[in-house]
Parts: C-alpha cells; structure tokens; sequence
C-alpha cells in the first residue's frame, strides 16, 4: 500500500510521491475528515499540503494533528501579500493547525506583477516569512500559482529568492498546449540545478464545467472520476522522477488517486494519453 518516498529538494525530507491536498477538507465535519486523514496513514502519505483560505481545512487537520504531528512534512500558504498580513495570516495558521512549528510556509498564487512587487518587495510577505524563520516558527520557503503564466513566474521569483519548493499545474494536456511545455520544463531544469522541490496541480482536471452543468465535485473544475483515466493521469505524472503530484481536493475521488499511486505503473505512450484525451475530452481549465 505505501507509496514511494522522494527527496523533498534540500529539506532533507524524504515526502510521498502524492502529497495530501487539504482543500478537499474544505467544508467537510471533523468526523469525515477524520477518516479521510485516517486515510492517509493507510498509504504511508507524510506530506500535506494546505492553506488558511482553504475554509475549515486546517482546523480539521489541527484537530487530527494533535496525535500524528511527528509523521507529518506539514504544509501551509499565506494569500496576503504585506509583511503584517502575511505575519497574521502565519499566526493564525499556527495555531489553527495546533502545532508550534510549519514545516514549509508558501507564498500562494504569485503570479500578478504587481502583487509580486509588493510580496517579494520592502514590508512584503516574504519579509514577514524570512522573519517567522529566523524564530524557528517556519523551516523551509515556497511559492506557489495557477494559470498559464505561473511557470515563467516562478523563475522569476526563483532568481529574487532561492525557494525551498514551488508549486504550479501539470497534466497531460498542459504538456500540449502553447508555450506551456517549455516554461515548465524550463523552470524544472532550473529548479532540478538549484534542489528545488516541484509540486504539481490538477494531475486529474478534465476541463471546465460547461454552461449550465451540474457540479458533481469540489473543485471549481470537472475532474477526471473514472478509475482508467485517473490512474492513466498519475502515471503519466509521476513518471518523472522529479516531482510531486499533489492530490485534487475531493474526499471522494482521493481514494482513487491514493490507489492508482501505489499502483504506479510503467509511463503511458502518447497514444494511450492522445486516446484518453479524446475519450474524455479534455481541455483548458484556465481559459485560452
């Protein structure tokens, strides 16, 4: 059932191939996120991914935490972009989360120029982390982001700051479409030369919900929900070896990838994936 372990960039933590991402906590009870963190142990999952704007999330995850902190690379994201927003947003996380210490704090959707200026800038949020590091509050730095801008970005941000880790979307449509491709696997090449983490997004996103179609699951995408395909998705993703898929926030469909993860087969052929993408009819979640 476990799940393989791969070096976290230079945190020296050895995390899951899947790591949790807790915004399937969202709006769920105590009593079913339970089961969904007891899920976790099953897998050998040690590695979660969450943030305060994530509705009750953490407060889920402090109150499970409790008895399973030492087993966990613990994750969180400030969304405030000024060092007092940023140094709240940290406090309250903490003490949401009910632990002394995160392991990684992040930077959340960084990809709007001008938040960029203020975040990484005199006073930023990024003042505010460094600051909540040196008092041992926070280990490790990272920075994360959606759309099709978000790669390029985040080699902005890397020549600002040496980041622990990033975070940014990959599917296999993704690897298709524009200039995506390329600033991904320039920002890979570049993150792979300095030991920094990769995390990846929406492994399983299918595309966005059509006018008028009934959402079936959290996110504010259509996922992919049968088991083919997921586990086609995964093991397209996490054939290379040097990056992190991180699980869709949906406690029904978590199941499915936590399976499909520990069954990691061979790499799909573009065949199999070009005959899966039109099966299921697959498209852009972030516009054109």
């Amino acid at each position: 059932m476990a799940i393989e372990k791969r070096k976290f960039g230079n945190t020296g933590h050895k995390s899951s191939a899947i790591i949790f991402g807790a915004a399937a906590l969202w709006n769920e009870t105590q009593s079913t996120s339970d089961k969904v963190l007891d899920l976790l142990l099953k897998y050998d999952i040690n590695h979660i991914d969450v943030a305060h704007i994530y509705g009750e999330a953490e407060l889920r995850i402090g109150s499970w935490m409790k008895s399973h902190r030492k087993n966990f690379f613990l994750a969180t994201k400030t969304y405030e972009r000024t060092y007092k927003g940023a140094k709240e947003s940290i406090m309250l996380s903490l003490d949401r989360l009910k632990t002394d210490h995160i392991d990684l704090m992040q930077i959340h959707g960084l990809t709007n120029p001008t938040e960029w200026d203020q975040a990484m800038g005199e006073n930023g949020a990024l003042d505010a982390i460094l600051e909540a590091r040196s008092e041992g509050l926070i280990k490790f730095i990272g920075v994360t982001g959606h759309g099709w801008t978000v790669a390029a970005m985040h080699q902005k941000s890397i020549e600002r700051y040496n980041f622990d880790s990033i975070l940014l979307p990959w599917n296999w449509y993704m690897s298709n479409y524009k200039s995506y491709p390329k600033d991904f696997n320039d920002t890979l090449k570049l993150c792979k030369k300095r030991n920094i983490a990769v995390q990846t997004i929406k492994a399983i996103a299918r595309g966005p919900y059509a006018a008028g179609m009934k959402k079936t699951h959290t996110p504010w995408y259509q996922p992919l929900e049968d088991k083919y395909s997921i586990q086609k998705s995964v093991d397209w993703v996490l054939s290379q070896k040097d990056i992190f898929l991180n699980s869709a926030g949906d406690v029904n469909i978590l199941p499915l990838v936590l399976e499909a993860a520990s069954n990691l087969g061979e790499c799909p052929s573009k065949k199999e994936m070009n005959e899966m993408e039109k099966k299921m009819g697959l498209a852009s979640i972030f516009g054109v």
